[in-house]
């Protein structure tokens, strides 16, 4: 299944939707008042820009998998789906990324934080129901690395839930380098390929690619782009 986000009210119905529910982690209007005066000196978590990818991830897991599933958020740091996950009442959330600022991400006693390389993640194999990454895959991106390690972690019938910079024509950023990566704007191309090096580790679409998009909703050094949504099944 491929999703791509289309309108800015999506973005804002979505976050809507998340503080409704109690889920919502980004900073209010006055949370980011007291921020700016140093009255606040917790971790900020959450992009507002990226509530749309959220609250699907988040719903696919609630329709899809039981509470105590095991689940994954892979470049997790400053990351709101293990935290949301955990609001939810999931019981098995774990998150990795390299930054050790892993250590001061919120629901310490509900999560378990892992400091490493996702690529080389410091679990056992077939631990999790799903792995799920938020605008993550697009810096350092490395296909048969990363498809390697999340069909070795998941357990068969599992979950690869993804979001990505994306627009359908190619934009080229090889010259650019986002947190000391590389950075990858997925075309529709870069889509098909990726899921065709997915297969061969085991990991297929679960339902219809949808590729369209209906204008640039994202702008950054200089490129005009919006997200794709993305998901996966381990079949065996």
């Amino acid at each position: 299944m491929l999703l791509v986000l289309r309108s800015e009210s999506q973005i804002s119905e979505a976050r809507r939707k998340m503080r409704r529910r109690g889920i919502s982690l980004v900073d209010t209007a006055l949370r980011r008042f007291l921020r700016r005066a140093s009255l606040v000196r917790s971790l900020q978590v959450g992009d507002e820009l990226k509530s749309w990818d959220v609250l699907t991830t988040l719903e696919f897991i609630e329709n899809a998998l039981p509470r105590q599933a095991a689940i994954l958020d892979i470049g997790a740091y400053a990351s709101e789906v293990p935290l949301s996950l955990a609001r939810l009442g999931f019981s098995n959330v774990a998150a990795v990324d390299l930054n050790p600022g892993l250590r001061q991400m919120p629901h310490q006693d509900k999560i378990r934080y892992e400091v490493g390389d996702f690529m080389a993640c410091p679990f056992a194999a077939g631990t999790f129901d799903a792995v799920t990454a938020t605008s993550v895959i697009e810096h350092g991106y490395d296909p048969v690395r990363l498809l390697g390690e999340i069909s070795r972690v998941l357990r068969p019938g599992g979950y690869f839930l993804a979001s990505m910079d994306y627009w359908p024509e190619k934009i080229d950023t090889h010259d650019q380098k986002i947190f000391g990566m590389s950075w990858m704007i997925f075309s529709k191309d870069d889509i098909l390929d990726l899921v065709a090096q997915a297969r061969n580790f085991g990991l297929f679409p679960c339902g219809e690619l949808d590729y369209e998009a209906a204008g640039p909703l994202v702008r950054h050094a200089g490129h005009g782009y919006t997200f794709g949504w993305l998901a996966l099944r381990k079949t065996a």
